[in-house]
C-alpha cells in the first residue's frame, strides 16, 4: 500500500484530485479511516471538544496531543499523519514551537504538523520546516483565538479582512507550508486563496472549491449532539445506533435473556 506523502498530496492539486482529511484521536478509529481511504489523518485539538467534553479547545496540552497523535499512529498504514501544535505549544517562542513539533515526530509518530497561523507565526513555520518537519498552516477562524474574535464566527466577509488572508495565505505559502486549511470563511474568497497559491487549500466550512476537505469524524459518523455546525454533513447516525444497541443490552439483561447459552460457556 503506497504511503501518503507531502510530495504526493502537493502533486494532487496539480492533478486536480481533492484530497480528503479526517480527524481521529484513537487507534480503531484510525485504522478504520484509513482503509476507507482518506488522504490525510488529522490528529484534532478538537479532542477537547469531541473527546474531553471541553468547551473549547484551549486547554489542552502537548502531552495529551502527543499520546493521542502516538495511538492514532498505530492504526494507519497509508494515510498521511498531522498533529495539531494545541493552544500555548508554539506561541510563546521558536523555540518552543522547534520542540513541540519535534515531540509529534520523535514520540508520536507524525509526519508533519498543523499550526493555527496569523503573520506574528510566519517566521516559526519557516523555522519549523526548515528543521525537516512539514508544517500545514491554517487560516480563517482559528480556534485558538476565540477571545479575540468573540467566538466561532465566520471570518473575511468585509473587503479588508478577505484581503488580509489573501495575503496571509500567500505569506503562509512563501514561509514554506506545504498545504492549508481554510476555516469558516465565504466560499468566493476561499477560491480566490485557492487559485492564489500553488500549495493545496482543505476547507472546513468553506465551500466548494478549496483542493479538499475536512471534516471531524464525530460529526460526519453522526456521533457529535445537536447542534453541529451549518457545514456538517452526517454521512451516518452513529450516536442513535449506539443508544439503541446500548438499550436493547440493557433491556436482556434486566430480563434475563443475556447471555444465554449460545453466550455462555460449558
Amino acid at each position: 500500500m503506497k504511503k501518503v506523502t507531502v510530495p504526493e498530496l502537493c502533486d494532487m492539486k496539480n492533478r486536480r484530485e481533492k484530497i480528503v482529511m479526517v480527524t481521529a484521536y484513537d487507534t480503531p478509529t484510525a485504522n478504520i479511516i484509513d482503509e476507507a481511504g482518506v488522504d490525510i489523518i488529522l490528529v484534532g485539538d478538537s479532542l477537547g471538544n469531541v473527546i474531553q467534553g471541553l468547551p473549547n479547545t484551549l486547554p489542552v496540552t502537548m502531552d495529551e496531543m502527543v499520546y493521542h497523535t502516538k495511538i492514532v499512529s498505530r492504526g494507519i498504514e497509508r494515510a498521511h499523519l498531522c498533529g495539531d501544535m494545541p493552544f500555548m505549544s508554539y506561541q510563546a517562542s521558536k523555540e518552543d514551537a522547534l520542540r513541540n513539533a519535534g515531540r509529534f515526530i520523535k514520540e508520536g509518530g507524525a509526519e508533519s504538523v498543523k499550526l493555527e497561523t496569523n503573520e506574528n507565526y510566519l517566521d516559526t513555520i519557516y523555522a519549523i520546516q526548515k528543521s525537516g518537519i512539514p508544517v500545514m498552516g491554517h487560516i480563517g477562524l482559528c480556534p485558538q483565538s476565540i477571545h479575540i474574535t468573540g467566538g466561532y464566527k465566520i471570518q473575511g466577509r468585509e473587503n479588508q479582512e478577505a484581503k488580509r488572508l489573501l495575503e496571509l495565505a500567500k505569506s503562509t505559502e512563501e514561509a514554506g507550508a506545504f498545504s492549508l486549511v481554510l476555516e469558516s470563511i465565504p466560499r468566493d474568497l476561499a477560491r480566490r486563496i485557492t487559485e492564489s497559491v500553488i500549495i493545496p487549500t482543505i476547507g472546513i466550512g468553506a465551500g466548494p472549491f478549496c483542493d479538499g476537505q475536512v471534516l471531524v469524524i464525530n460529526d460526519l459518523a453522526g456521533l457529535s449532539p445537536e447542534p453541529v455546525p451549518r457545514f456538517v454533513k452526517r454521512y451516518a447516525n452513529l450516536r442513535d445506533s449506539i443508544a439503541n444497541a446500548v438499550r436493547d443490552f440493557v433491556e436482556e439483561v434486566k430480563e434475563g435473556t443475556f447471555p444465554d447459552s449460545e453466550h455462555s460457556y460449558n
